[in-house]
């Protein structure tokens, strides 16, 4: 299994030279040459397995440059009941009959995150020693959010590695930006940026393809890699557990084989949802795949229009890590759909770079909506689905899953479609306390995120988890804020120290 850019089809490298690389020189993202299929007897062989057994088996076909030890040891390091609070490591509830919640949030820093991101190091440092060997990697994420501090975590102290992560200053919970500015470990580094989740995202960017910062790079023996979700290595886990979902459905009885299964997925940059497409695609039996987005409808106004326009207000909102207007993965969508074209590729983000917008073809446009369905809510909308589903469940979401939640109650509305269907559940409630204490009625006026916090378990009888509640006693290490002009200076600045 080798591996594509997404702009350059004549580019063929292992997973290995993928995952350490990141980006591709041209700017491309690194696609799957095929997509394995899974038989409905490898499904079955699944159901009876752990969560670290599953991976080990999906990986496999996507990694064949590593060995089976390698594998082996990447799995068990990362999903284990240290690094997870649950056996299962991705936890399903049922919210009513056929309608499930995958809860991915029981990791370390509380966000689905954490999936990708506890087992993104073992990846990474496996694969550095096949291809940049004594080289030190530098790694940079932009993140709306919960990336930021997963990466941070998960790469914290890992010989060979510096991580430097930036933020909007103005764009990320209060309890987001504590988990973020008070990471421990010598190795890392947080930035504030004066911008948005799309200035970050961007200004990695480009880092990445600066010839200047390379060639400063290349003095200290150091290359730049990325834990955002544009590094296959940080996506290809996400496959993981839409596969074994399924498979554990069927091992309770919830599925037969052969039944389909609707997945509903908040998403801002897409690689959520994608990494249910090749799940899909691979021959899982899922039905449709519900694209939920917040104010910042861009992907809603996509999927069901097939033009890709960024030029348009940018919110604010309770959902941060969906306020996003550039969604990196879903180019690695539509190369897929256009047979590989990476003439056509070229051509349309070359739009969105210089005029922020392109149309996709009709072809392309149909292919999107027999996969996809797209809707969108607003805060109000938000706030509401999390009251109406703790007063009728008992069961407490946060924002995120909220607006997934309610694009799903729209879906069955308007197409009576009642398979049955499952919820993305992205961050435990906690980490967006005050919008969460205020949907359910709570004053928020004058209290801080620990205060915030007492309140919260009072009104709804649900615990903290200690992850969140301990950053009270952390000091903050971590202050101030920068341009987006100056992020390739800090980088240089932080890979000299």
């Amino acid at each position: 299994m080798n591996y594509k850019s997404t702009r350059d089809v004549k580019v063929n490298v292992q997973s290995a030279y993928a995952i350490s690389k990141g980006l591709s020189s041209d700017g491309g993202l690194f696609v799957p040459e095929q997509i394995p299929m899974l038989s409905k007897e490898k499904i079955m062989s699944l159901c009876d397995m752990s969560y670290a057994d599953r991976a080990y088996e999906i990986f496999k076909l996507f990694l064949t440059d590593f060995t089976d030890e390698e594998i082996r040891y990447c799995v068990n390091g990362a999903y284990n009941d240290k690094n997870f609070a649950t056996n299962d490591i991705a936890e399903i509830s049922h919210l009513l009959t056929g309608t499930y919640v995958l809860e991915l949030w029981h990791g370390p820093t509380c966000a689905f995150k954490d999936m990708a991101l506890q087992i993104l190091p073992y990846l990474l440092t496996v694969s550095a020693k096949k291809t940049v060997d004594g080289k030190k990697i530098s790694i940079l994420v932009a993140t709306s959010g919960d990336t930021g501090k997963a990466a941070l975590e998960g790469f914290k102290d890992v010989a060979g590695t510096s991580i430097m992560v930036f933020y909007p200053e103005d764009g990320v919970s209060n309890m987001q930006k504590r988990q973020m500015t008070t990471q421990e470990g010598s190795n890392v580094n947080v930035c504030a940026i004066k911008g948005n989740f799309d200035d970050c995202q961007n200004g990695v960017k480009q880092i990445f393809t600066d010839e200047k910062v390379i060639a400063e790079l290349e003095k200290v023996n150091t290359v730049f890699s990325s834990a955002n979700s544009i590094n296959w290595g940080r996506l290809a886990p996400q496959i993981i557990y839409y596969i074994s979902s399924y498979a554990q459905l069927v091992k309770n009885g919830e599925l037969e084989y052969g039944e389909k299964l609707n997945v509903v997925v908040p998403t801002g940059n897409f690689g959520n949802i994608l990494a249910a497409y090749y799940a899909k695609q691979m021959g899982v039996p899922i039905g449709k795949l519900i694209c939920a987005s917040n104010a910042n409808n861009i992907l809603t106004d996509f999927i069901n229009t097939g033009v890709y326009d960024r030029n348009r207000p940018f919110y604010t909102t309770v959902s941060p890590s969906m306020d996003i207007l550039i969604s990196s993965n879903l180019e690695r969508l539509l190369y897929h759909l256009t047979g590989e074209n990476d003439r056509l590729i070229n051509e349309w983000f070359t739009l969105l770079k210089t005029e922020g917008r392109y149309e996709v073809s009709d072809v392309v446009k149909s292919s999107i909506k027999d996969i996809f369905y797209a809707g969108c809510c607003d805060d109000t909308q938000t706030k509401a689905a999390i009251k109406e589903v703790f007063d009728n469940y008992s069961y407490l979401m946060d924002t995120h899953t909220a607006v997934a939640y309610k694009v799903y109650e729209d879906y069955k509305a308007k197409t009576s479609d009642n398979t049955k269907t499952l919820i993305a559940s992205t961050a435990n409630p906690y980490k967006f306390g005050f919008a969460v204490y205020d949907a359910l009625g709570g004053d928020t006026n004058g209290i801080d995120e620990f205060e915030l916090i007492e309140k919260l378990e009072q009104l709804t009888n649900t615990a903290c988890p200690a992850a969140l509640s301990q950053t009270k006693n952390k000091p903050v290490r971590f202050t101030g804020s920068i341009e987006p002009s100056d992020m390739a200076s800090a980088v240089l600045e932080f890979i000299n120290k």
